[in-house]
């Protein structure tokens, strides 16, 4: 009969190398896994991070009083248990905008700045009055998406993507009731193409989503942008800059 001899507890030379090999293989491995999962985890917490937080408290209302507030989200917060009904309550969008002026538009916003109510909650809106071919211009919001509806009228809306995307313009004509979405940080526009007064209102998925007009950015920056940077990024003559420079200029000061 075959007797079976258990394996001796102790190993040979061989595979005492044999283990150490293995050893030092999945360690290296595992070395270079860690950073990689260090990585994504770094992106994933940017991505989290990079929208209005969510509140951690039910009520924050922007006040200017530093001294009993406390900063939060770019805003001091009053004593929530000074709060009333009145600071979640806006009024300014009741008024339509006095559009008689160059576009023929008037946006009223009603962001954090001018609704403390607000504060924390991620969102803000806006009323937009369209005289007959009034413009709202290309703009972007760099920190929000703004969904519109047409309360009156009929408007030709748009955005345009960015250069990854070739720049492609989506745009639509828009009648009473209709809804668009601006995705957050494109360029995009509204134009009343009717014969009467438009009215739409918007909803921002930011408290302050922020507001860059493209051509006021341009050619009315303060200090102006160069001449020269001008000149060649939009391929026209010092004279047509000049004049531009000249328009903004004279309207934001």
């Amino acid at each position: 009969m075959q007797v079976l001899t258990p394996p001796s507890s102790h190993s040979s030379p061989c595979n005492n190398k044999n283990l150490q090999s293995r050893s030092y293989l999945l360690s290296t491995a595992t070395m270079k896994f860690l950073p990689i999962s260090f990585l994504i985890l770094a992106l994933a917490s940017a991505i989290a991070l990079a929208y209005d937080p969510s509140p951690l408290q039910d009520i924050c209302v922007a006040t200017n009083d530093l001294e009993s507030g406390v900063f939060v989200n770019g805003k001091f917060c009053k004593d929530p248990k000074q709060a009333t009904a009145d600071d979640f309550l806006f009024m300014g969008l009741r008024k339509p905008g006095n559009t008689s002026n160059p576009l023929g538009s008037q946006v009223t916003q009603a962001f954090v700045d001018q609704f403390p109510g607000l504060n924390t909650l991620g969102i803000s809106m806006a009323r937009i009055d369209f005289a007959p071919g009034g413009l709202n211009p290309p703009h972007t919001h760099p920190r929000g998406t703004e969904l519109l509806v047409v309360v009156e009228g009929t408007l030709l809306v748009g955005f345009v993507t960015s250069n990854q995307l070739n720049n492609t313009l989506f745009t639509k004509v828009l009648y009473k009731g209709d809804v668009f979405v601006f995705p957050i940080g494109l360029i995009h526009f509204q134009l009343n193409i009717g014969n009467t007064y438009a009215l739409a209102f918007s909803s921002l998925s930011s408290q302050n989503p922020g507001v860059i007009t493209i051509a006021n950015s341009v050619f009315g920056a303060k200090p102006p942008i160069s001449a020269e940077v001008l000149t060649k990024a939009f391929q026209v003559d010092k004279k047509v800059v000049d004049y531009l420079e000249a328009q903004f200029w004279y309207d934001n000061n």
